[in-house]
């Protein structure tokens, strides 16, 4: 303070140089340079530091040249030599008879061009075949050939006769790897030097430049000093000094020195008032004023502190302490105390306004990322606690958590619970609660009012709640209560409950504010999860709908599956089992891309088109051609609304069983294929041909026919299985082959227990359609087969045949009725249709007639007048039978029948 202050004073009221300062200026300024003075010592320790950095960068210089020069010899000598021996040429002269006269001119010429020393070409055994010196030739090659002989490139450095130098030695080969011949390079480091002595002059004159600069910062330094302590008389250092004592006594922080034995040397008036200091102070050991011991101690110790706060009196005051022999001073030390009080509350009420803000942040990021309305709940209640309350309970009406609208009451479950300790003795979670009329919480749900009890032990209103657990509430401490009705308009869904038990304060009328807004922000999200729980019900209820309830009656395969809505939403995933004529069953799956409403009205759509199409008994792919145009129809009729979306991504995979013939017949459309699981164990994705999506239009689909052994096992599933956002499909497919594998062979049930186990993600994005179906093969004994001729008479013998099967199979009872079933059908085939000509009876879970013949044409029933001789045959047929039908085979067409069994 005493140097500004004389600074200024000498910058303010410069006085006129005259020539005998200029003298005395100059003369000093010598006295600087000569090595006597300070100014003098620095310019001799920087002229130095100066020298040391010369010497340095040259001895680094000679160093790093040295180096980078024998670096480049061996990369010049290694790349020559290789390029010689492999250049055209030279390994068909070390093979002819005079290799000196073909390679020694060649040799020379290289050696120019490339500006090594030497490259001398070599027998295997050393011999020089050319050196640049003539005489040299025929003599053995000086340095180490033995890795080259066999067959490796060396670099070696050794002092040959034209000096240090620097050699390669690289192999001539022949084609199949034998060593013919060696071919050294070879360069001096003197030649690849000079860098050094281009780049000296440079660090040379940078010295000089470093020195003449060294004494131009000494002259300017010395110079500086003298302008700063010349002309100083008593009266300016007078004034100077008075100057400071009025800045000491008049700034407003206080001044503290003490000296090294702990007296107090100097307070100023700030200080004085500060610390209450008696008149006599000055000169008394700091521990002997009366001051609280931390202060003292502090003062009298001497050591280092920041801003180190201390109570004294009714005062806050920050500290800062620092030694005062530092830079060789006198032993003590300096201590400034600052006032601190009003800064210390008004900082501590803007702290709290930036928790709340903080709170306020944290509620509206941290509970609206999930769309579950208990999740959204505990998201609230773990947010403010400890932050705003030490127990938060969150009390939600049950119609809330369904969806729902809230209805009008006082009843509702506790949802939520987060606390600083578990064991508090309010309502737990999950329990239903009807407030009394004269808590707070009905007050809120009611009115829709925040109610804040400052004093629950003094609260009769919610003290009458249930008079025992509030007694223990009480009694575990907590003391004060906030209660925010959640509301979003007009709505009540419930109640949030904020405790206090730790601060002993109640909570005020700015935290039931507080409280207020965070609520507020927080219904918004509860609301959102609500209406997003009701449209989830609403699309799985209709889902769910849609989808088979039980799977039918059929003996043709053993079938488990599983459906799972994704968390996200609902889908377009669905699947169904459809019993065929002839005990075949047909097993479909399919996906519609999206989710929602749609999806799942467009799956109930194609599901409904399936079990239509099935009814026709076509093969696969003309049932997946036919849901294609189905699809392609909707999107050109949805295509002019707006509101409506394309279903084109729609896949499906389609299988026939036959288990009397064992063939599965399946197609897909843009749908995962199925697997298949051998009677031994293996796994395998059979190579189903891949068709286009669904709706795309314009290509035909592809069958393949699998001959499946008897226990062979079919899974068929939705993409959402084997593949989600952290898995690619092909990983998926084969963790599905590992577990199948692993499976062995449990039932269907228990095997789809360990597929989903095994493949469902924590939270699935998409709907999973999951299909496990063992194989059953038809005995043998249990099908009947005949050839008919093309003779009427053949119909009799047919009747006979039937008759004493079913005689065989214990059905006599349905003797009559099968007889005439037969008997019509294969006079049909017979009368109307072409060789050859089957029958085949199945006894499965019904009895089924089938009549096969060449003929495509398929016969219709219709009812005959009275007078018509004939067209009664179909009416009979159907009056008989269960079901009846035709179904078309690449060789003409089947009439069956089913009839069930007594």
């Amino acid at each position: 303070m005493v140097r500004l202050l004389g600074r200024s004073r000498t910058r303010s009221t410069p006085r006129p140089e005259g020539p005998r300062e200029r003298t005395g200026r100059a003369a000093i300024l010598r006295s600087a340079l000569s090595g006597r003075s300070v100014a003098g010592q620095v310019f001799l320790l920087q002229v130095v530091i100066v020298l040391l950095l010369v010497v340095s960068a040259v001895v680094a210089l000679v160093l790093q040249v040295r180096h980078d020069s024998t670096q480049e010899a061996r990369n010049r000598s290694l790349a020559v030599a290789e390029t010689f021996a492999n250049s055209p040429g030279t390994r068909e002269a070390l093979s002819s008879a005079d290799p000196t006269a073909a390679l020694q001119t060649r040799a020379e010429a290289a050696r120019r061009a490339s500006g090594v020393d030497f490259i001398v070409v070599m027998n295997t055994d050393g011999i020089r075949y050319t050196h640049p010196k003539p005489d040299r030739i025929g003599k053995n090659f000086v340095g180490n050939i033995s890795p080259a002989q066999q067959g490796r490139t060396s670099v070696e450095e050794i002092n040959g006769t034209i000096g240090r130098l620097v050699q390669a030695v690289v192999p001539v080969k022949e084609p199949d790897g034998k060593v013919v011949g060696l071919v050294s390079a070879g360069i001096t480091t003197a030649n690849m030097g000079g860098v050094a002595n281009r780049q000296l002059p440079i660090v040379l004159a940078a010295a000089a430049a470093a020195l003449a600069l060294a004494t131009a910062g000494t002259a300017l330094v010395s110079r500086r000093l003298l302008r700063q302590t010349r002309g100083l008389g008593p009266y300016e250092m007078t004034r100077m000094y008075e100057h400071h004592d009025a800045v000491l006594h008049a700034v407003r922080e206080g001044v503290i020195i003490a000296g090294g034995e702990g007296r107090l040397l100097l307070a100023n008036d700030e200080a004085q008032r500060l610390l209450d200091l008696p008149h006599d102070a000055e000169g008394r050991h700091v521990l002997d004023l009366g001051l609280d011991p931390d202060t003292a101690a502090l003062l009298s110790s001497g050591r280092v502190v920041t801003d180190e706060v201390h109570l004294v009196g009714d005062r806050l005051l920050a500290i800062n302490q620092r030694p005062t022999d530092l830079q060789g001073g006198p032993p003590g030390s300096v201590a400034t105390l600052r006032d601190s009080t009003e800064l210390r509350a008004l900082s501590g009420r803007a702290e709290v306004a930036r928790e709340r803000l903080k709170l306020l942040y944290d509620i509206g990021v941290g509970i609206g990322t999930s769309l579950d309305v208990t999740r959204t709940a505990e998201a609230l209640a773990e947010v403010a606690v400890p932050r705003f309350a030490d127990f938060v309970t969150v009390d939600l009406a049950d119609s809330v958590l369904h969806g729902e609208d809230p209805e009008a009451g006082t009843d509702v479950r506790r949802t939520a619970f987060s606390g600083i300790r578990d064991n508090a003795p309010l309502y737990p979670v999950g329990e239903h609660i009807r407030f009394v009329a004269t808590s707070p919480q009905a007050h809120s749900l009611r009115t829709g009012e925040a109610v804040v009890e400052p004093e629950l032990d003094e609260a009769p209103g919610w003290l009458a709640q249930d008079l025992r657990r509030t007694t223990k509430v009480v009694e575990y401490g907590i003391h004060s209560l906030i209660t925010v009705p959640l509301r979003v308009g007009p709505l009540a869904m419930g109640v949030v409950n904020f405790w206090r038990s730790e601060k002993p304060e109640p909570f005020d009328e700015e935290e039931l504010a507080l409280a207020e807004e965070l609520v507020a922000r927080a219904a918004v999200s509860i609301d959102n999860a609500r209406r997003y729980t009701r449209e989830h019900n609403m699309a799985v209820t209709l889902q769910r709908s849609l989808l088979p309830r039980s799977l039918p009656a059929q003996s043709a395969l053993d079938i488990a599956y599983r459906y799972l809505p994704a968390q996200a939403g609902v889908g377009g995933d669905w699947f169904d089992v459809l019993p065929l004529s002839g005990a075949r069953v047909a097993v479909v799956v399919g996906d519609v891309v999206g989710h929602g409403l749609h999806a799942a009205a467009t799956m109930g759509r194609l599901r409904t088109a399936v079990h239509n199409f099935s009814s026709l008994d076509l093969p696969p792919d003309e049932i997946l051609g036919l849901l294609d145009e189905l699809v392609a129809r909707i999107d050109l009729d949805e295509a002019t609304e707006e509101s409506s979306a394309a279903i084109t991504g729609a896949t499906c995979l389609y299988a026939i069983y036959d288990p009397a013939s064992r063939l599965c017949t399946v197609a897909r459309a843009g749908h995962p294929p199925p697997s298949l699981v051998r009677p031994d164990g293996s796994v395998e994705f059979p190579d189903v041909p891949a068709g286009p999506p669904l709706g795309l239009g314009g290509l035909p689909f592809d069958t393949a026919e699998l001959k499946l052994e008897e226990g062979s096992r079919l899974v068929l599933y939705t993409d959402g299985l084997v593949e989600d956002r952290d898995r690619d499909i092909d990983a998926g497919l084969e963790l599905l082959r590992t577990t199948l594998t692993a499976t062995g062979r449990r039932s269907p049930e228990d095997t789809c227990r360990a597929v989903l186990d095994a493949l469902l993600p924590a939270r699935p994005s998409d709907d999973i359609a999951l299909i496990v179906a063992d194989t059953r093969v038809l005995d043998a004994d249990h099908i009947a087969e005949w050839e008919v001729p093309s003779d009427p008479v053949a119909v009799g013998e047919i009747r006979a045949a039937v008759t004493r099967q079913l005689a065989e199979w214990d059905l006599d009872v349905l003797a009559f009725s099968t007889e005439l079933i037969l008997s019509e059908l294969v006079t049909n085939a017979l009368r109307y249709g072409s060789g050859p000509i089957q029958v085949r009876m199945l006894r499965d879970h019904s009895l089924i007639c089938e009549v096969f013949d060449g003929s495509s044409t398929s016969p219709r029933l219709r009812y005959a007048a009275g007078t018509d001789e004939g067209g009664r045959g179909l009416f009979l047929v159907a009056q008989v039978a269960e079901r009846w039908g035709t179904r078309y085979t690449p060789a003409g067409k089947v009439i069956w029948a089913e009839q069930p069994l007594p």
